[in-house]
């Protein structure tokens, strides 16, 4: 009897197809705000690099001034760079997904560009764009502060993944939110101005009064620059600190603001 080869399944094409024309729409994204909004710009990249050191400088100048020892450490530099650099990725990374549907608006009634290949390309472009910054910032200032580095690269990690996927969640449900009620916009920027105060970035929530501890609780940022200064300060333990709490919040805002995208975005593109 003739043993006749096993016929192996099919391969779904118009998947794999899918797949390619989305990396390929999301890289073309991805260079094409490179160009519109660092290429032509005086400085560029440069500007993303001066911005935050000059607020850092700012803030260590101002209270050395006022307080002659840092709530951590010896380095006022060190100690605002360790907590306004991860909050600078997360705010960015939030507003420009938030923007990510009307940024390219243009595109987007061609069939070949998706509303998740625009949130994907905004998301990964500055993400990487403010890692890079971080990572350069860091480098930079423990050069010149002469401080002696200490890493735990663990909660460094987390707290990264954390204002990552809490920024991503944010981002899409504003989207949503932008879209149908232009007006938000401006109520979300009056309403999270007060955060840079209240997100451990010029404060530890250790020295706060317990009965304000027991509200700053509820900011997912202050667990997110508690624990990326436990990383960089081995005298420093961030009990406090939940990754579950941060991801869930991530997690359900991703899933309703994902959900939204999925079933609105024709009605968004066309207001």
């Amino acid at each position: 009897m003739t043993d006749f080869p096993a016929q192996s399944k099919p391969r779904p094409v118009g998947r794999v197809t899918r797949s390619y024309a989305s990396l390929r729409s999301i890289s073309a994204l991805m260079l094409r705000e490179m160009a519109t909004r660092y290429g032509r710009s005086p400085g560029g990249y440069l500007w993303s690099i001066v911005e935050p050191l000059g607020m850092i400088l700012i803030l260590a100048v101002a209270f050395a001034a006022l307080v002659r020892v840092p709530p951590l450490g010896d380095s006022f530099i060190i100690f605002f760079a360790t907590g306004y650099l991860i909050f600078q990725l997360y705010n960015t990374v939030s507003g420009a997904i938030a923007r990510a549907i009307n940024f390219s608006r243009s595109l987007l009634f061609y069939p070949a560009v998706t509303w998740i290949d625009a949130v994907l390309g905004r998301f990964f472009l500055n993400f990487l764009t403010e890692l890079l910054v971080l990572f350069l910032l860091l480098v930079v200032l423990f050069a010149i502060t002469d401080v002696t580095l200490f890493l735990d690269i663990r909660p460094i990690l987390i707290a990264i993944a954390m204002a990552a996927t809490l920024a991503f969640g944010i981002g899409v449900a504003n989207t949503v939110l932008f879209g149908f009620f232009p007006a938000w916009m401006n109520i979300w920027a009056i309403a999270t101005r007060p955060l840079f105060l209240i997100s451990g970035i010029i404060f530890l929530y250790d020295d706060m009064p317990p009965a304000l501890q027991t509200y700053l609780w509820y900011n997912p940022l202050i667990h997110i620059t508690g624990l990326m200064r436990e990383g960089f300060y081995p005298t420093y333990a961030a009990s406090y600190v939940s990754p579950i709490f941060v991801f869930s919040i991530a997690a359900v805002l991703s899933f309703f603001g994902l959900l939204g995208l999925g079933r609105f975005h024709r009605e968004i593109l066309n207001r």
